[in-house]
């Protein structure tokens, strides 16, 4: 069973559009090995989500094999997108244990995406303000260069 599929009736959409190369849903079991290549996320980061909680528990094949879904799929792409965040992982998994406690969790699961989104902004605004300082080197250095270049043309 997956994370969404424990929510019960409305789904919580995690990412963005399906992505490509994926099977059909009912015909969507994967192997470690193919969710590497699909995520670029290592075997070992899979297991580990897995054991921290961060993966809902992953199906196996009759050999044991792990066989991943579209559904685990999406839910690793949304806990890509909360990493690039800077989301902590704990706060990551807290969030992961509210989608699997259900829709009664709906409050606090907005709140911490909340404080996630206020975050990002306010990293968004220091990053602005970097980008304006590289932009006035790089313009400073752009003109010197001319200058120089013009002169040495004398």
């Amino acid at each position: 069973m997956t994370v969404m599929e424990t929510t019960g009736t409305r789904t919580d959409s995690c990412a963005g559009p399906p992505q490509q190369n994926r099977r059909p849903d009912g015909e969507d079991r994967y192997t470690i090995s193919e969710v590497v290549a699909l995520t670029g996320l290592t075997a070992h980061t899979l297991r580990w989500y897995e054991r921290i909680g961060l993966m809902p528990h992953i199906d196996r094949s009759h050999t044991g094999q792990r066989r991943y879904t579209n559904r685990d799929l999406d839910w690793l792409d949304l806990v890509g997108k909360l990493r690039l965040t800077g989301m902590p992982v704990a706060d990551m998994v807290r969030y992961a244990e509210l989608v699997r406690e259900g829709d009664h969790t709906y409050g606090e699961r907005f709140d911490l995406l909340k404080t996630t989104r206020e975050d990002v902004l306010a990293r968004i605004d220091e990053l602005r303000g970097t980008l304006a300082v590289l932009d006035r080197k790089i313009s400073f250095y752009a003109d010197a260069g001319r200058a120089l270049a013009s002169e040495r043309s004398r």
